[in-house]
């Protein structure tokens, strides 16, 4: 019976050991991934929004009104971009990595290391359940990129208040959160210690976007039923994602010993 629970926690820790040399690849691999990937992302964006400009509810009578309605894709297109290149800008590597004055995460009890000894930890680094956390940034970009290409008709200055405004709340919302969520991304990456608490910020806007869309459009005069319809369903979901995204992770942000040696430099006690 020894014999039998001796080879089952060796297979375990075998199983464990390979998961986290995999975990650890695919987080070493992201970067150099998506340096290759990123002009791709680019021309592929640039051509479905020309697409989407050409079905365009409303005419488009000069280059004025097309530049306005491809602005805002352009725009979606660049925000990760941009989030990726400022934010390694700001935190390069290497770089001593101060950490936050003021504990949010008091659940448990733990003891501090020095940054050298947590660096050294066999738990340090963005591996394990982390590199799930990394790509679902990432994909979080694509979808809710490709979700604005989907869902949110081109409309220029034709169109009636309501629905310009929807246009343009809409690319705003996911300008802003492409470019947070890549922000996220490196500071991730680069084991920042502020990237618990940024992320924890990135939500709270996520919520209040939706909830800001809502009001602008609101704003703007009766709007129809079945667009309103569609957006409060769009709105909701947004907000159900994040919601969701915060039951998952906050609770792994805060108790695992992973992230508090990574990126708070302690340990359970």
């Amino acid at each position: 019976m020894v014999s039998i629970w001796h080879t089952i926690e060796v297979a375990t820790k075998r199983y464990a050991a390979a998961i986290e040399r995999r975990s650890r690849a695919i987080a070493a691999g992201i970067r150099p991934f998506l340096e290759g990937a990123l002009p791709w992302w680019i021309l592929g964006w640039l051509t479905l929004a020309a697409f989407k400009i050409t079905t365009a509810l409303t005419p488009i009578t000069s280059f004025v009104e097309f530049a306005g309605i491809f602005l805002p894709y352009a725009l979606i297109g660049l925000a990760p971009i941009a989030g990726l290149r400022l934010a390694e800008a700001a935190f390069p590597p290497g770089e001593v990595k101060w950490q936050p004055s003021f504990r949010l995460a008091m659940i448990g009890r733990w003891r501090s290391l020095d940054r050298t000894t947590a660096r050294q930890h066999p738990l340090f680094g963005p591996a394990g359940f982390m590199a799930s956390l990394l790509i679902g940034m990432l994909l979080n970009v694509v979808f809710r990129s490709t979700e604005f290409m989907l869902a949110v008709p081109a409309m220029g200055q034709m169109a009636p208040g309501w629905g310009r405004t929807l246009f343009l709340a809409m690319a705003f919302d996911v300008i802003a959160m492409n470019f947070l969520y890549a922000v996220c991304f490196v500071m991730a990456l680069r084991t920042i210690p502020y990237f618990p608490r940024m992320l924890a910020i990135v939500w709270v806007i996520d919520i209040g976007m939706q909830f800001a869309i809502a009001q602008a459009v609101g704003m703007q005069g009766p709007v129809p039923y079945n667009v309103a319809v569609s957006l409060s369903d769009l709105l909701q979901g947004n907000i159900t994602k994040v919601l969701i995204s915060i039951f998952v992770w906050l609770p792994y942000l805060m108790l695992s010993d992973r992230v508090n040696v990574t990126y708070r430099s302690r340990l359970s006690a």
